[in-house]
């Protein structure tokens, strides 16, 4: 595919030194992906001490995988992928079956209004139809404040788990649509229809803080 994300040199590299057993590289791979490699296999399974063994399970995994690897994703969406297949594995095992829709959320508690969107039959299908309201006369001190970026996790932390974790990938830490889409086993639809949801709900919530308003 023309729009696939491949393993970056930085990438390769890293797997390299991880295939001679740098454990140091490890040790760095996993500080920085053991927070969010939790919470993706929290989504499927019953508590938290099985997310932890999922996690385990899929480091051992992505280990004895490295020699496999060849770089027709990033190395990141390779190994997040090993983990929800790990932890769907384990709810199946488990008899935890977990609709779809439980993760997804409800869009009747969205938080969407339909009047920030354009409808089906505009030219922009979906697009935002009134952005933000404009902030310029909010003291630039409140937009930078500790309580708005926690409002803004609150929010987060908020969203039914896929919401959620869409969000963090696309908007916090910047991956793109189709890395998401491979990590998470999800068709390009329910990304875009989980993002969009997200980021309403969040919005909704930041509008009602920085402006006095109850959320509708």
């Amino acid at each position: 595919m023309s729009d696939a994300v491949l393993a970056s040199g930085a990438e390769l590299a890293l797997v390299e030194r991880l295939r001679a057993g740098d454990e140091t590289a490890f040790m760095m791979l996993v500080d920085e992906h053991q927070s969010a490699m939790l919470r993706i296999a929290r989504m499927y399974v019953s508590s938290r001490a099985v997310a932890e063994e999922v996690v385990q399970e899929a480091w051992l995994g992505i280990l004895r995988g490295l020699d496999r690897f060849e770089g027709r994703s990033s190395l990141r969406t390779w190994m997040y992928r090993i983990v929800a297949n790990i932890a769907k594995t384990r709810a199946q095992r488990d008899g935890r079956s977990i609709p779809f829709s439980a993760l997804e959320g409800d869009e009747s508690s969205s938080g969407i209004d339909p009047e920030w969107f354009h409808a089906l039959a505009d030219r922009a299908p979906g697009g935002w139809r009134t952005f933000p309201d404009d902030w310029r006369g909010i003291p630039e001190d409140r937009l930078e404040a500790h309580e708005t970026l926690r409002q803004i996790g609150r929010a987060i932390d908020d969203l039914p788990p896929m919401q959620a974790e869409v969000l963090r990938l696309r908007d916090v830490l910047g991956w793109s649509s189709e890395e998401v889409r491979n990590a998470l086993d999800l068709s390009e639809t329910n990304q875009r229809v989980l993002l969009h949801r997200a980021r309403s709900r969040v919005r909704r919530a930041l509008h009602g803080y920085l402006f006095g308003e109850q959320e509708r």
